[in-house]
């Protein structure tokens, strides 16, 4: 069976649901003794956060059911959107369907956690000595989804940069 051109690239959205979900199990499941597990002293660790708003927790004390609503519609709308540009673009590279594979596997693993949980679970944290300011230090708690939506812009802007569309004719 040959499967077409750029739905092929779902396999990686399907990699980063479920590697994201199965990490995040696996830190929900562990007592809360267990918190903080330091994995490298001062530079990465595990510890068990909530976060009911998005990205570096934007809108995490707005925790009432309206803001949860409107943070899973916008999700799945966007979701929606992602998945549309992965499947219908006819010219784009592999380096932008990574991307767009990378970021909707991300989002769709953040919003299954957004409708479970009400909030995201995020665990991972990284401390960034070599940035000179205590900002980010340490970097905000994220998860796999997190990582995947990031490496997905990345690639997506990578894309943009490096590979221009050539200019029309007529």
């Amino acid at each position: 069976m040959i499967i077409p051109g750029r739905i092929r690239w779902l396999w990686l959205t399907l990699m980063v649901v479920l590697l994201d979900r199965a990490t995040k199990a696996w830190v929900e499941s562990r007592p809360l003794a267990y918190f903080p597990h330091v994995v490298i002293p001062n530079w990465f660790s595990i510890i068990l956060s909530r976060n009911p708003g998005i990205a570096f927790s934007f809108f995490s004390n707005g925790s009432s059911m309206a803001t949860r609503v409107i943070l899973i519609v916008g999700s799945t709308l966007i979701i929606g959107l992602i998945a549309w540009l992965l499947v219908a673009a006819r010219d784009a590279t592999a380096v932008n369907a990574a991307g767009l594979a990378l970021l909707l596997g991300g989002a769709a693993g953040n919003l299954t956690d957004r409708i479970v949980h009400g909030a995201v679970t995020d665990f991972l944290e990284v401390w960034v000595r070599f940035l000179p300011f205590p900002l980010f230090n340490p970097w905000p708690t994220f998860n796999l989804a997190d990582a995947g939506v990031t490496l997905g812009a990345l690639l997506l802007l990578y894309d943009v940069i490096f590979h221009p569309q050539p200019a029309k004719q007529g």
